[in-house]
């Protein structure tokens, strides 16, 4: 499939640059498949759109992970650490600029920052890199690049139910969620850390050149059983949905997945998607397409241009039935 046809043309006004001051006053656009129905609600409606679903949230929470550092020479390094590997504070990490920096070299903390140095220890191509962190992560919010405002309080780029530390960005779909709405909810939780897919376009020219990067999940057996055996399954986010449809697939509790879900992909265990609207030419789109449709998917993102959504990670949500 062409990776063209999935993109789109979006205004920039409507790129949500901070989140709304109530995190459930975002708007939800409701789209049922059976009847090919649109409905215009607010998030705080969601319990009225449901009925027996259980609610399946990703917990993972974003690490501090990106660091401002200056070379020997004085020159400025950012470094966003994207996932904890095996072995004495390593990670892999994407730098820039990258092209000169060189195995061996030790960036250095800015003067009044609290974060530890960083050595680089092998380039592992398209700035990406092997390197050692002194300490834990002590840097910023890994906000989107097109997100060009300044974040005022962190914690709302987490949910309010992130737990265990280890994505390089935020799981968006949930952070819509308040502790009120989750009480009006029958939830359970799973973890996957978002990785590296989350800040990489689709750069080939069609979907199968596209070369995904595996994520770190697990199950609590307990939350798999429920999950397995309820009636109906909603995914909150496109992260949820790669773990629930990994572990339908495989039975594993834990482990990498490296699940590219595209149209024509046969959903096993989700019967509903809350997502957010998604950047062009990405993964987490062609995800929704094969979850919606392709040519259903492209109408419902021109609709929502037209009635003015908000878009992207601070933007509104879609509840696809």
């Amino acid at each position: 499939m062409r990776v063209a046809d999935f993109d789109y043309a979006l205004p920039a006004e409507l790129i949500a640059q901070h989140p709304t001051a109530r995190r459930d006053a975002s708007r939800l656009l409701v789209y049922e498949r059976s009847t090919g129905g649109v409905r215009h609600r607010h998030f705080l409606d969601l319990p009225d759109e449901l009925s027996d679903e259980l609610v399946v949230v990703n917990d993972s929470r974003v690490v501090p992970a990106r660091l401002r550092l200056r070379r020997e020479t004085g020159g400025a390094v950012e470094v966003l650490l994207l996932e904890r590997l095996p072995g004495d504070g390593l990670w892999e990490a994407l730098a820039r600029p990258s092209r000169r920096l060189r195995p061996g070299e030790r960036l250095e903390p800015c003067v009044d920052s609290t974060q530890g140095a960083v050595e680089l220890v092998a380039a592992l191509g398209d700035g990406r890199w092997r390197v050692r962190l002194e300490g834990e992560p002590a840097g910023e919010a890994p906000l989107p690049p097109y997100i060009h405002e300044r974040l005022h309080d962190p914690e709302r780029y987490q949910t309010v139910y992130a737990d265990e530390a280890g994505s390089a960005a935020a799981p968006t779909a949930g952070l819509h969620f308040t502790p009120e709405l989750l009480a009006r909810l029958d939830v359970e939780r799973v973890t996957l850390h978002v990785g590296l897919d989350t800040f990489r376009p689709l750069t080939s020219e069609t979907l199968e050149e596209h070369e995904l990067h595996g994520e770190c999940y697990h199950v609590e057996a307990a939350a798999w059983r429920r999950i397995h055996s309820a009636p109906r399954v909603l995914a909150v986010g496109t992260t949820t949905t790669r773990v629930l449809e990994t572990v339908a697939r495989n039975g594993e509790l834990a482990g990498r997945t490296e699940l590219f879900v595209v149209p024509g992909h046969e959903f096993r265990r989700v019967d509903a998607l809350l997502t957010n609207f998604h950047v062009p030419r990405s993964t987490l789109l062609a995800l929704v397409m094969a979850f919606a449709g392709v040519e259903q998917t492209r109408e419902l993102y021109r609709l929502a241009i037209a009635e003015r959504y908000r878009f992207y990670s601070f933007g509104d949500a879609m509840l696809i039935l």
